[in-house]
């Protein structure tokens, strides 16, 4: 019996976590956090659906923290296996899993000093430094594409360049359990075509029998990349005109990197200053960028040939700041200033003080570069808020917000589509990682006009594949 669960991502967004369970094995897919509003972030803190000590193996499609956030809270409740993902991947999940850990830890002691002065119980945190590290020691030699690896009794394993950040993977398992074999691919987060820093998503070594696959926008395509490019270059250089500043929400994994890039188009271009002040106030994107730059064997090969001239994403202009005191001075630029900021979603970092100071001023601009999933401030201020709570004050939303969403790192409807009918014609494809209401069904109707058998899964619900689930 081969079985497949999801308990997490299903029929939603995020916190990807999908299970794969034999006679012999039980692999999982993916450990995130659940993002966005507080009751879904409260489901971060339930026991898991599974017994974590029985996991034998988690694969690691990439490092956002949908996808691994909850790796460090498995193993502090009993997973002992091996976690397997490719090196820029493991590298990356460092640095999210430490500042994710680093933020829960302070504000569990934000919590126990407000808690003190009530008299009541302050909540501890998911997990903390420690045991972030002692999950990335569970971390595996890491996997290159195309190789082949055991990974648990009967399942083998094949990481696929998925495209989305560096070092994502779709990931094609083999899978023997008794008389049965099956060939099951989960697509990770299907990375955009198209973008000059990263090659595009690869077709897996062979055909699967089952497809898992990420709808994210499977109800619509992005605009193209220069499109995009020429939409952001145009918001920065009116907001100048105005004597504004633009604040850019930026992740720090890959979108951050593309931004830098594409300014620097802009730049080179003449529609933007030379020395342009762009501040990358975010330590993690920082950090990432270094990755990012010492694994050119993950980088797109005419992005490389670039780097060997000039490196396109060291501005003039740009200031990186890491401390605090440097991005609190930010704070007191009026006007004529880049800044870009962490978290992506607003719901936490720096680029909150960023909003605070800026938001109400008509003369500057908010530009929002990727996804924002309900319930987080960057949607409600996409959605047309007229004011937004930050810090226990009401702040009026003056600014002109723009969202572009030709950055993306997700495969729009159509390469969604592409992508799939790469990958032969499988027997089942099964939805996840989608907008329920809008992306999942969507695709779907799509799916019942080109002939695939599709279904969506719901949360926790045991799907058998392989020969044994068309006998029942």
């Amino acid at each position: 019996m081969i079985r497949f669960s999801s308990h997490g991502a299903a029929k939603q967004v995020t916190g990807s976590c999908h299970l794969i369970e034999t006679e012999r094995a039980r692999v999982l897919i993916d450990c995130g956090l659940f993002q966005g509003g507080r009751e879904l972030e409260e489901d971060n803190s339930d026991a898991f659906a599974f017994d974590p000590a029985r996991i034998d193996a988690v694969l690691l499609t990439h490092a956002h923290l949908d996808h691994c956030g909850r790796l460090p809270l498995l193993r502090k409740r009993g997973f002992r296996g091996a976690i397997l993902a490719t090196d820029a991947t493991r590298e990356l999940t460092r640095l999210v899993l430490l500042d994710a850990a680093g933020l829960q830890e302070e504000q569990a002691r934000r919590a126990e000093r407000r808690a003190g002065r009530n008299g009541a119980n302050a909540t501890p945190p998911l997990y903390g430094i420690t045991d972030a590290l002692r999950c990335i020691d569970d971390f595996a030699a890491p996997l290159s594409y195309s190789e082949r690896r055991a990974v648990a009794p009967g399942i083998h394993a094949t990481f696929v360049n998925a495209g989305h950040i560096l070092g994502s993977a779709s990931v094609l398992l083999d899978i023997e359990d008794g008389d049965e074999r099956l060939r099951v691919l989960f697509s990770g987060d299907i990375g955009n075509p198209g973008r000059p820093l990263l090659e595009n998503p690869a077709p897996p070594p062979a055909a699967p029998d089952v497809v898992i696959m990420e709808t994210t926008y499977g109800d619509r395509d992005h605009r193209s990349w220069q499109a995009s490019v020429d939409e952001l270059v145009q918001a920065v250089a009116i907001t100048l005109q105005r004597g504004g500043n633009v604040i850019i929400p930026t992740f720090a994994l890959e979108r951050a990197q593309e931004v830098l890039y594409a300014l620097y188009s802009g730049i080179r271009a003449g529609a933007l200053p030379q020395r342009l002040p762009v501040f990358l106030d975010s330590p993690m994107a920082i950090s990432a960028t270094e990755i990012f730059l010492a694994h050119r064997g993950a980088l797109r090969a005419s992005f490389v040939e670039e780097l060997t001239q000039h490196d396109p994403l060291r501005l003039l202009g740009l200031r990186m700041t890491r401390d605090t005191a440097a991005s609190v001075a930010i704070n007191q630029i009026r006007g004529g200033a880049v800044i870009m900021a962490g978290s992506g979603m607003a719901t936490g970092g720096r680029v909150r003080h960023h909003l605070r100071h800026n938001l109400w001023h008509a003369d500057n601009s908010i530009v929002f570069v990727g996804y924002a999933a309900r319930g987080t401030p960057a949607r409600q201020i996409i959605d047309g808020a007229q004011q937004i709570r930050l810090f226990g004050d009401d702040i009026v939303v003056r600014a002109q917000i723009h969202t572009i969403n030709g950055f993306s790192a997700h495969a729009g409807r159509s390469e969604l589509l592409a992508w799939l009918r790469r990958c032969g014609q499988p027997r089942r494809v099964l939805l996840v990682h989608g907008d329920y209401e809008r992306g999942m069904q969507a695709f779907g109707a799509l799916l019942d006009r080109e002939g695939y058998a599709w279904q969506m899964p719901g949360a926790g619900e045991p799907i058998l594949l392989g020969d044994r689930a068309r006998q029942t």
